[in-house]
């Protein structure tokens, strides 16, 4: 019987054809052309000589023998990564590149100001930032693809270290040349009769608007006059500012156009809606020495905005 062998990297790309049950897709995750990802796959095949994989249409799934070698190659490659962590962290270093993702709020108007101040302090240190729906996000540092995730409702999966950070304001924002301008509050009553921009399923924002409607009696956002459903707040900005509706949004993602002059924030009557972004971290994880000076510098944030 011909000696088994294979290397890290060779159980890696195939750990990610399982996982991700596509060679293409495999490809884009290690940064490799799909011919070499099939050629990897090929050899490590020729050299335990069993099939590893089947393909079934566009989806590819592991053999028996494949299952087996996936279920030891992934203990094998949470060994390394542990024992990488944990030298770095027992030399102290502070370099390389921390994985964050962020939802829409936080990422377009609140860390990449915190990224630069952070990057003044960890010069050696960069930030490759996802923005996405609070979803997509938590569903990404649960997969181990971000290392932190900063979102705008609080996570309540077992798996997930959740820390809550700054407070927020969810007001209507209104054009300014809008009737309701130069009011200080709208009734749910009004609301229901203005063309509503809505927020993508999964964003943060949406959940605490549904959230708040039920908690006042009406049936949720399906009480509203859906005009539009946009994918971040820049897009529903640019639709409140062309007439197509009004819409909820945090108060930080209009701060610039209020004081600009060009939309103003004003709240429902008789509904505070208040909200806190959180941290999160995947518990099954070591975090990096890099990932725990970013942890640590935005748990300082926090600390700062509350005195």
């Amino acid at each position: 019987m011909p000696t088994i062998d294979f290397s890290f990297r060779e159980l890696e790309i195939f750990c990610k054809v399982v996982e991700l049950e596509s060679f293409s897709k495999a490809a884009e995750a290690v940064f490799l052309a799909q011919a070499s990802v099939s050629e990897r796959i090929a050899s490590l095949e020729r050299k335990i000589d069993v099939r590893l994989l089947d393909r079934l249409g566009r989806k590819v799934i592991p053999t028996a023998a494949g299952e087996l070698l996936h279920k030891h190659a992934t203990l094998l490659l949470e060994m390394k990564e542990t024992a990488k962590l944990e030298i770095e962290s027992f030399l102290g270093l502070e370099q390389g590149e921390i994985s964050m993702g962020g939802s829409t709020i936080p990422g377009e108007y609140i860390l990449p100001d915190l990224i630069s101040r952070f990057n003044q302090k960890y010069p050696h240190l960069s930030v490759n930032l996802t923005i996405a729906d609070s979803n997509e996000i938590e569903n990404r540092v649960l997969a181990g693809e971000l290392e932190i995730g900063v979102i705008g409702s609080k996570s309540h999966h077992a798996n997930l270290i959740c820390q809550k950070l700054w407070a927020d304001e969810l007001v209507l924002a209104v054009p300014a040349g809008h009737m309701w301008a130069r009011r200080t509050s709208v009734s749910i009553d009004e609301l229901q009769q203005t063309p509503f921009i809505m927020r993508e399923k999964g964003s943060g924002t949406l959940k605490i608007l549904e959230a708040y409607l039920y908690q006042s009696g009406v049936d949720g956002t399906e009480a509203l006059q859906v005009s539009a459903r946009f994918g971040s707040s820049t897009a529903v900005k640019e639709g409140i500012k062309s007439g197509l509706g009004l819409s909820i949004l945090s108060s930080r993602a209009i701060d610039t156009e209020m004081r600009a002059g060009l939309l103003t924030g004003i709240r429902l009557q008789g509904l505070s809606m208040s909200r806190n972004f959180f941290l999160i971290r995947n518990k099954l994880r070591i975090a990096s020495p890099s990932c725990k000076a970013m942890l640590d510098f935005l748990l300082t944030t926090v600390r700062d905005e509350e005195i």
